[in-house]
Parts: C-alpha cells; structure tokens; sequence
C-alpha cells in the first residue's frame, strides 16, 4: 500500500484480466470520519399509519389511471361516432345526387324522345296529305279522261 499525502492506494488480488486497485481519499479535515459506511443506512419501521398513507395514494393514482384510460377510450369512441355519422352523412348526400341526376338524364330522354315522336308525327302528317293530294290529283285526271 502507496501513501501519498491525500491518497492511500491499496493493491487489491490481481487477476488474469488486469489489476484491481482501491484509492482511498484522506478526509479534508483531521477529525472527520476516515470510514465510509460501506452499506447504507438501514430502513426506519414504517408504521401503519404510514402504510395505509401508501395504499391511499396508489390506489387514488390507479383511480386516476383507471379514469384517464376510459377518458381516452370515450372520446375514441366520439371520434368514431363522428367519422361514422359524417361517412352517412356523405353517402346520403352521393345518393341523393345521383338520385337527381338520373332523374334529371330520365326527364331529358323523356322530352327528347316526345320531341322525336311529334317530329315524326308531324312528318307522316305531311305524307299523309301530300299522299291524299296525289289521290285527289289521280282521281282529278281519271274524272276528266273519263
């Protein structure tokens, strides 16, 4: 063992792996303590009081982390409430829209096709008086060669 004037320097076993060396500080002052408690200080009894104290405070924290967790678990199931009601919501209102679109495309259709027929209507119209003009014309010369 080394003693330098602050420092003691004690050689421990040596082993395979290197040396082992404990330094130990002198103290500052001549009457301060030159042993270091090697294990700390032993526990006080805890009374009962103290106990209970203890079981009150985890069992208000498990409350609390029992209450945050079901906080957390309603306002998820809000969220999802919301998500579901806008998704109706949306799919309604695409309903709704393609509703009227057809109708729309069915009312065109309609009135294209009651255009179609009244132009045809009133093209055979103009057949069927053209075709009696010729009868009358035909019957006109049969009258005055006879």
């Amino acid at each position: 063992m080394e003693r330098c004037a602050d420092i003691q320097v004690k050689e421990l076993n040596k082993r395979a792996s290197g040396q082992a060396f404990e330094v130990i500080l002198s103290p500052s002052t001549p009457d301060a303590k030159v042993e270091f408690p090697l294990s700390p200080n032993k526990k006080r009894e805890t009374s009962l009081d103290e106990i209970k104290k203890k079981l009150e405070a985890a069992e208000e924290r498990r409350r609390s982390h029992e209450a945050e967790v079901l906080k957390h678990l309603a306002e998820k199931r809000e969220h999802e409430k919301e998500v579901i009601q806008k998704a109706m919501e949306e799919s309604c209102n695409f309903s709704k829209l393609a509703q009227e679109k057809l109708n729309q495309k069915m009312e065109a259709n309609k009135e294209n096709r009651t255009a179609r027929m009244a132009a045809l209507n009133e093209k055979f119209k103009e057949k069927d008086k053209k075709l009696q003009e010729v009868r009358k014309n035909k019957e006109a010369k049969k009258d005055t060669e006879n």
